[in-house]
């Protein structure tokens, strides 16, 4: 969870530190809002990772702060429709072969970041022609990349549930070794240091901007599937029905509450990790005390300058070495809802749907209203996607349920 939490936040270029904090932050008002019934940690959102790249190249930074803080509460508005009319509506418009493309498009949508920050020394260029390869970079990701695949599939308890952190520790000494790594900012670092929080009305004005809403919300709706689908197997290993009590609603109350706090200082939006369900599954040690222990220790990370630095020292090519399989995890987990819903392509409806989405997201299509107001590719896929699925003829009612116990549990 530590590896992922200061993963997302390196890539879109926001403060580590503040990243730690907010997660803490986030997961002490989910603990809250829940009642402290459920063990859950938050933790940065990878979904968010393309959406708030582009509200900042379109708006700025503030932009996608707003943007951050629309899509939390996008999450309370869906908590309140859950509570008054239940999760039927939802079912009908986040079917499976709606969201699996989707989070492809998420997925595949990442793809040249990862490889970029493999390949180059300079993967942040402007100008594809500015380039540098560097074969010291790819051998160092590739590296990484192994030492996270073996991690994978051969550590087992709680080390093969940390194999990002892993691979980033390996790939950082192998990075060492090949001279990428500079630790002298380690060294001068402060032991304590305040991080550079991006305050709103302290740090910047605020404006309002529909791009980096409008960018940021489709995507918070979609991903709904990701956390409803962690409750209900947090359900079944901790052996209580998290789902009615205390309730979905309260749930995704507490996520949306936790990504607009992260919005307030400068950090991701947050989500429910699927790595946590794995340790309580390992460790059985299900207290809501512990996980409000470690977000306690995660915010106090987040003040110890040192460690800061350190996360800050990690080179590219190591990041991308990890990023290659985080994303294309992603994107498998879109293909295999698809596949786990038994979607029918042979019927042209699914088919029509799933193939636009794909094309739309990863193609970079996008509609210019304004000179400032922007739809870009992913939630544009995502709102046609949705339409698509509400007006072509011929839904079958087994498609139509997202939150299938039997497919999530899987």
């Amino acid at each position: 969870m530590f590896g992922a939490t200061v993963l997302v936040p390196m890539l879109v270029g926001l403060s580590p530190a503040v990243a730690l904090i907010s997660s803490g932050l986030g997961t002490l008002a989910y603990l809250l809002i829940t009642k402290g019934q459920i063990p859950a940690y938050l933790g940065s959102s990878f979904a968010f990772i393309v959406p708030i790249i582009t509200a900042t190249q379109l708006g700025g930074p503030g932009a996608a702060m707003l943007g951050a803080f629309f899509a939390g509460l996008a999450y309370g508005l869906v908590a309140l429709l859950i509570y008054k009319f239940g999760v039927s509506w939802l079912m009908r418009i986040l079917p499976p072969v709606v969201v699996g493309p989707v989070i492809i498009v998420i997925g595949l949508g990442l793809a040249g970041t990862a490889v970029n920050m493999a390949m180059y020394e300079n993967p942040l260029a402007e100008n594809p022609a500015e380039f540098i390869y560097s074969g010291t970079h790819i051998a160092v990701a590739l590296i990484t990349l192994a030492i996270t695949v073996i991690a994978s599939i051969y550590f087992k308890k709680i080390f093969g549930l940390i194999p990002i952190l892993i691979g980033i520790a390996g790939g950082y000494i192998a990075a060492l070794f090949a001279g990428l790594v500079d630790f002298q900012q380690v060294l001068d670092a402060p032991w304590f240091a305040v991080p550079d929080l991006f305050i709103p009305f302290v740090d910047y004005t605020p404006a309002f901007s529909w791009t980096g809403i409008i960018i940021m919300v489709p995507i918070a709706i979609v991903t709904l599937s990701e956390h409803t689908g962690h409750q209900m197997v947090v359900s079944k290993v901790v052996g209580r029905n998290f789902l009615e009590k205390p309730g979905l609603h309260r749930s995704i109350l507490g996520d949306g509450v936790a990504t607009m706090i992260a919005a307030m200082i400068g950090g991701p939006p947050n989500t429910t990790y699927g790595e946590n369900i794995g340790v309580l599954a390992i460790t059985r040690i299900f207290s809501v005390f512990v996980i409000g222990g470690a977000a306690v220790l995660a915010i106090l990370f987040g003040f110890v300058g040192k460690i800061s630095a350190l996360i800050s020292s990690i080179p590219t090519p190591v990041m991308g070495g990890v990023s290659i399989l985080l994303f294309g995890i992603i994107a498998s987990s879109g293909l295999r809802m698809l596949i786990e819903a038994k979607v029918d392509f042979s019927h042209k409806r699914n088919l029509i749907i799933a193939s636009v989405i794909m094309i739309i997201g990863v193609g970079g299509a996008y509609v210019q209203f304004t000179e400032t107001f922007v739809l870009p590719g992913m939630a544009l896929a995502a709102i046609i996607g949705i339409a698509l699925n509400l007006i072509l003829p011929g839904r079958r009612k087994e498609e139509e349920t997202l939150f299938n116990e039997k497919n999530k549990a899987a």
